[in-house]
């Protein structure tokens, strides 16, 4: 009962911190869910007194109209129960029906609630199908039943991160991999399914110390052997909890030997470790550098025929040219010396395929030529891999093959989505605009030549880390930027979901803090366990994203010689007039001063933002000092498919005493817009709050939402064969257009 009381205490002050009510102490904040989970780690008998706790204040929290305590609860009792040794049925039953009622209410609740329930369902009829699943993909074990690979990158800019912060994570991801050996997580998925399935009547230090004696390709089998039995009972539609067990009691019996089965005493119920996921840490200086660690991880070195080949095509950012439809890898195409004379028999003897059905064949063969230029798919074929890359899992048919005349083909199996990239993204807004020019990259080298769209699933993931350190932007006084600006995205997403504000928002200064501590056991023992596990929970339980609007600007500068450049943003896009550099610019300006007031005169067209979404064009000139376009509203009620535009505008006054200038803020909400410079004096753009983006001598630039290029592509071939069609037609209609950044959170948007 005390027990109990404490577990229930721990949870009732989890929910007072989701209604505002902090702990009195402030480094508590963000540690009371680890530390809950800590103390079930240190005695796992204890998850079922938790689960059926939880359970109780999820039912208790319907009941009263709770609801922004139903998700972070679902989420505390799922985690719990995937680890957990043993969980009865009945217990399950109780979740799973409660995951049932979330189906009635709203987005996301029905979302997640569904979710849970089809992972609870498999759970019941194979239990530890969820820890199974979870350490295979995690750490890549090859198994033909569960094929599935993960990998979380995490990137940071060393720019924007000092070098100690940077140094304490590459440190802790590193520590975080020590002692998990694939022999290791693979005893720790046998022992796991043994003690879910058996329960207490497991042995579970008489199978520890069978596994720890048997060479590594015993192991190896045994764990297959497991792995197909939980599957095949978790896919069966008819399977029976009781049968599973029974399986897999045949397999503990055959793993352990008859001595220890009959006569070691049984220790009761044990925890089995949760791995820690495979995680990278990237410094993040170049571009590409996303694009190229996701080939990496699709098409290792150590897989591809031609390593040497490919790995000088990564140095070269060359690898959208590496597409071409050979069994064993995308081979790279080279400008060489052909010495091939395009004649059939120069080819040398090797070239031959090894078989001929029979002379005649052989001989017909022979007139088709091999080795030629690769035939590029058809438009149909890659709108449709573009199309699944924007809307969910696709498949990709590869190339038909060169086939013998009267041989019927084979049927050509569809690429799957096996890989899921889950990208973790530590900083503040500037990093946020270079993820959302890096993805719009990506997603224009896939319109131009398909590969990741159809085999990766690519997840995005944002932790906030603010330095404390003074900011230098290109705009002089914007330089004092408070840190609440620098994470108007985490504060959006911490508005809109309190399990995410509660559980990563709170890192935002607890990173730094924590590698800026003295070297010494206790700081070892809280920064490996706590950041890291954070950040596995956020990317293991975060699967409902927060879709926001990339933006695209084109920037016209006042030398008509210079080309007009084209970038994106995703936070904020800021104006300020440019300081004149010549003797006769700043005689001019000084002049122009002092009859019109400061700034520039500016005209402004712009389609307002109206209830109907109807098209309204407006235009207006005035004078302004600048002004800035934020993406990201104050409220997560707003649209967040809007820009909301603040322009300093200078007001002429004449009064007795004179001329006077005053600055009133002129806000509107668009789109789309365009602005202009009527008197040809520059100003100057920064992009993201990122002094590295600025752009100077501008006189116009042209805002509207960035769209999908592929949307783009298919939209421009519809055009050519339709050329009075305003409107979209045949395959354009079904795809979307405009480019959303999904940043992943625990509940989306909480209505």
């Amino acid at each position: 009962a005390e027990l109990e009381s404490d577990i229930l205490r721990r949870v009732r002050t989890l929910l007072r911190e989701l209604d505002g009510h902090h702990p009195a102490c402030q480094c508590d904040r963000g540690m009371l869910r680890w530390t809950l989970h800590k103390k079930i780690d240190q005695n796992p008998s204890n998850s079922s007194i938790l689960v059926r706790i939880l359970v109780k204040e999820l039912e208790r929290a319907e009941r009263g109209d709770f609801r922004h305590y139903i998700i972070p609860l679902l989420h505390t009792l799922m985690y719990t129960l995937i680890k957990a040794p043993c969980i009865s049925d009945e217990l399950c039953s109780r979740v799973y029906d409660f995951c049932k009622k979330l189906l009635t209410l709203p987005k996301p609740f029905c979302t997640i609630g569904l979710d849970y329930a089809v992972r609870l369902k498999m759970e019941r009829t194979a239990p530890g199908m969820l820890y199974q699943r979870m350490v295979i993909s995690e750490q890549s074990l090859k198994s033909d039943p569960y094929p599935y690979q993960e990998k979380i990158f995490i990137f940071a800019d060393p720019e924007l991160l000092s070098k100690a912060i940077c140094n304490a994570l590459v440190t802790d991801t590193e520590a975080a991999q020590v002692s998990q050996s694939p022999r290791a997580c693979m005893c720790y998925v046998i022992i796991h399914a043994m003690q879910a399935a058996l329960g207490e009547g497991c042995d579970v230090s008489g199978l520890k110390r069978s596994l720890q004696d048997m060479p590594t390709s015993d192991v190896e089998h045994w764990f297959q052997q497991v792995v197909a039995a939980v599957e095949c009972a978790g896919n069966e539609a008819n399977a029976d909890r009781g049968q599973h067990a029974a399986r897999l009691e045949k397999i503990y019996r055959a793993v352990l030997s008859s001595l220890q089965a009959g006569d070691a005493p049984l220790g009761g119920l044990q925890g089995t470790p949760l791995p820690n996921p495979s995680i990278s840490f990237h410094l993040w200086t170049e571009d590409d550098q996303l694009w190229k660690e996701l080939v990496m991880f699709i098409r290792p070195l150590s897989q591809s025929c031609e390593p040497d080949c490919l790995s000088q095509d990564l140095d070269n950012f060359e690898i959208q040219d590496i597409i071409s439809d050979c069994e064993c890898c995308e081979q790279t195409r080279f400008s060489v010396l052909s010495t091939d004379s395009g004649i059939e028999r120069d080819l040398p003897a090797a070239a031959e395929e090894p078989f001929a059905p029979c002379s005649t064949e052989t001989e017909q063969s022979r007139l088709q030529r091999k080795g030629g230029i690769k035939k590029k798919p058809s438009l149909l074929e890659s709108m449709a891999f573009l199309q699944a890359g924007c809307n969910g899992p696709g498949a990709k048919p590869p190339a038909k093959p060169q086939r013998r005349p009267g041989i019927p083909p084979e049927p050509a199996a569809p690429l799957q989505r096996l890989h899921t990239a889950r990208i973790v993204l530590l900083g503040d807004d500037r990093i946020l605009g270079r993820l959302a020019q890096a993805y719009h990259s990506l997603r224009k080298r896939e319109t131009r030549r398909v590969f990741l769209t159809p085999r990766l699933n690519l997840q995005f993931y944002y932790i906030p880390v603010v330095t404390g350190q003074p900011n230098t932007l290109a705009v002089a006084d914007h330089a004092a930027t408070g840190q609440e600006e620098l994470c108007e995205v985490a504060g959006y997403l911490g508005r809109a979901d309190p399990w995410y504000e509660s559980n990563i928002n709170t890192l935002c200064h607890m990173i730094p803090k924590l590698a800026t501590m003295p070297s010494s056991p206790s700081k070892h023992l809280v920064t490996d366990l706590f950041i890291t596990d954070v950040i596995a929970y956020y990317v293991r339980m975060g699967i409902q994203p927060v879709c926001f609007q990339v933006y695209a600007v084109k920037i016209f500068f006042n030398d008509p010689a210079q080309e007009p450049a084209e970038d994106v943003f995703l936070t904020e896009l800021r104006t300020q007039v440019q300081e004149s550099i010549s003797h006769r610019e700043l005689s001019m300006t000084k002049k122009k001063t002092t009859l019109d007031g400061p700034g520039i005169d500016l005209t402004v067209t712009y389609r307002k933002v109206v209830v109907s979404d109807r098209a309204k064009e407006l235009a207006m000139s005035l004078r302004s000092t600048g002004l800035v376009m934020k993406a990201i509203p104050a409220d997560e009620a707003e649209d967040l498919v809007c820009l909301n535009v603040n322009i300093a505008e200078i007001v002429r006054i004449n009064n007795l005493s004179g001329r006077s200038f005053s600055a009133v803020a002129n806000r509107l909400k668009t789109r789309n817009i365009k602005i202009r410079s009527t008197e040809q004096r520059p100003f100057m753009v920064c992009l993201d709050k990122d002094s590295r983006r600025a752009y100077r001598n501008v006189i116009s630039v042209e805002v509207s939402p960035c769209l999908e290029p592929s949307y783009c592509l298919q939209k421009t071939r519809t055009m050519k064969f339709s050329l009075h069609e305003t409107e979209d037609v045949g395959l354009v209609k079904y795809m979307p257009k405009s480019l959303l950044l999904p940043i992943n959170t625990f509940a989306g948007i909480i209505q």
